[in-house]
């Protein structure tokens, strides 16, 4: 007699982003098409997805209406939410609203086991609802907690059903449980890693050749052009990659190349690069790019933020600066061969320890899915 197959019930996901890249050469939104991408490998879930329109992986299913696509569209074009809030003014406080507006239909529309919720502000509208809440926290999130009523708001949502505050990195944790500890539960979940970058091959990399890869603001900036002059320019090189969001002007010897995407820096740039540059003062959560470029085995020159020390060692695996001394010192120590690649190599392992690729990363949020489902 042959038995019939059991098999587990898929957990419905939704998955909710106001950022998400068009195509593979946009840069906007790009971990979130990872984060969805890995998700969908895993056969025990199944994974709605509500955010701007782009290539979805196979047995994803887009959660928005049409004019909602349309509406996500138009926001993404200007910027996104981000840009919007730090233009200010009517048309900020529109598209806010908006975006409210539009959260609070999703979630009383869509039947879901879990709602896992990209940024703070777009898990208020879940108001009055009880559906499960994973939400991720970047640094980000650090510039809404600081609106007055804000942390109130949110604990009011939190408080009305099982919640996870799942920050991309730990050095968030202490701050997050103070909080909100008594009413969402707070557990660190690292993004992953796209697994081509470990298969970067530096053998070929030039002496003096430096990146910066990074929104074009004066906070993401930092002191770069100000420690810089003088320091790059003739045979060290600075290429800046990014798209230009506040008017500032560039230093002559600071070469832009506007927006880029993974596969370029992946193929064209970090083989022969020495090291990427960070010396931003932002709310940084863990940046990306800085991962990414570890992966590859590339060694990272970074302002001394509580988010880069979570996971930079100095001298180790990367070189934490603060003051232009000791970015010249960085420059001047990661220019030699043998420190660049010991450095390089460490910041690869250590990445591929602690962080792993973005299926690692699905895993971690699957487990804290059941977690949210065992309550």
């Amino acid at each position: 007699m042959v038995q019939p197959q059991i098999t587990e019930e898929r957990q419905r996901i939704l998955l909710v982003s106001t950022s998400y890249p068009k195509n593979a050469e946009d840069w906007r939104g790009r971990f979130i098409a990872d984060m969805a991408t890995a998700l969908a490998h895993r056969h025990d879930l199944k994974l709605n997805i509500w955010a701007p329109p782009g290539d979805l992986p196979d047995d994803v299913d887009a959660a928005s209406t049409p004019s909602e696509t349309a509406w996500l569209d138009q926001l993404s074009d200007r910027g996104g939410i981000a840009a919007q809030l730090r233009g200010g003014g009517l048309g900020a406080a529109k598209s806010a609203l908006m975006l409210m507006a539009h959260l609070s239909r999703l979630y009383r529309r869509e039947d879901c086991d879990v709602a896992h919720v990209n940024w703070l502000q777009n898990a208020l509208p879940l108001w009055g609802t009880k559906t499960p809440l994973l939400v991720t926290v970047l640094g980000s999130d650090f510039g809404l907690l600081r609106l007055p009523g804000m942390q109130a708001m949110l604990r009011a949502v939190f408080r009305q059903r099982p919640t996870i505050i799942a920050p991309n990195a730990n050095w968030m944790r202490t701050s997050l449980e103070t909080m909100f500890g008594d009413v969402a539960r707070v557990r660190p979940v690292p993004f992953g890693v796209d697994r081509r970058w470990f298969e970067v091959n530096r053998q070929q990399a030039e002496p003096r050749l430096w990146l910066a890869v990074t929104r074009i603001t004066h906070n993401k900036i930092g002191d770069l052009f100000d420690w810089g002059e003088g320091l790059f320019g003739g045979e060290r090189q600075l290429h800046l990659f990014g798209p230009m969001q506040e008017p500032m002007p560039l230093p002559s010897w600071a070469i832009w190349h506007g927006p880029t995407n993974p596969t370029s820096l992946r193929d064209d740039w970090f083989p022969r690069a020495t090291g990427l540059i960070t010396l931003s003062r932002h709310d940084e959560g863990r940046p990306q790019i800085m991962l990414e470029a570890m992966a590859a085995g590339l060694p990272v020159i970074a302002s001394s933020l509580p988010a880069h020390r979570d996971f930079i060692q100095q001298e180790e695996t990367g070189w934490l600066i603060g003051e232009r001394a000791a970015l010249k010192l960085a420059l001047h120590g990661l220019e030699e061969r043998g420190t660049n690649r010991r450095i390089g190599e460490a910041a690869r392992s250590w990445i591929k320890q602690s962080i792993g690729d973005w299926d690692d990363c699905a895993g971690r949020y699957r487990t804290l899915y059941g977690e949210l489902l065992a309550s």
